[in-house]
């Protein structure tokens, strides 16, 4: 037991220089999380209530469960939206998710990423051929009837 004394003290004297370097590692966690998680959240959070805000009559939006409305009025704590032509809705405002111009186009980017728009409007080009081969159509038609037979 002598012995397993001496090396938990010579263990506590050994990790006393980097005492500094703890306390600044356990400073600089909240930091970096701050930086990374926390702030870019609250700007996004005031980018959404600024935009709500601003929303006037006469625009089209998209709303949190995806239908595309034409705001009709805009009150304290909701908007009336028509989302077909003579239906209209009551919505709350924070059930706006963006706002969009006349030709269906996101007018307010909240992320700020361009790179996905481009990305998602190549794969909107891209055309995939759906019309059968009509050889691979016969072959098929001649296997099924070898099976059935």
């Amino acid at each position: 037991m002598g012995d397993s004394m001496t090396y938990a003290t010579y263990l506590a004297e050994g990790s006393g220089g980097s005492g500094a370097f703890n306390l600044i590692l356990l400073l600089a966690i909240p930091v970096v999380f701050y930086l990374l998680l926390i702030r870019p959240q609250s700007k996004r959070r005031r980018e959404q209530l600024q935009m709500q805000s601003s929303i006037e009559p006469g625009a089209r939006v998209l709303t949190t469960s995806g239908m595309y409305a034409e705001v009709v009025s805009v009150d304290d704590d909701g908007i009336v939206l028509e989302i077909a032509p003579g239906v209209e809705a009551r919505f709350v405002k924070q059930a706006v998710m963006n706002v969009v111009d006349a030709k269906g186009a996101e007018a307010a980017d909240l992320d700020g990423d361009d790179e996905d728009d481009d990305a998602s409007e190549s794969r909107e080009t891209e055309g995939v051929d759906l019309a059968k081969d009509e050889d691979a159509d016969g072959d098929a038609k001649q296997k099924a009837d070898k099976h059935s037979a």
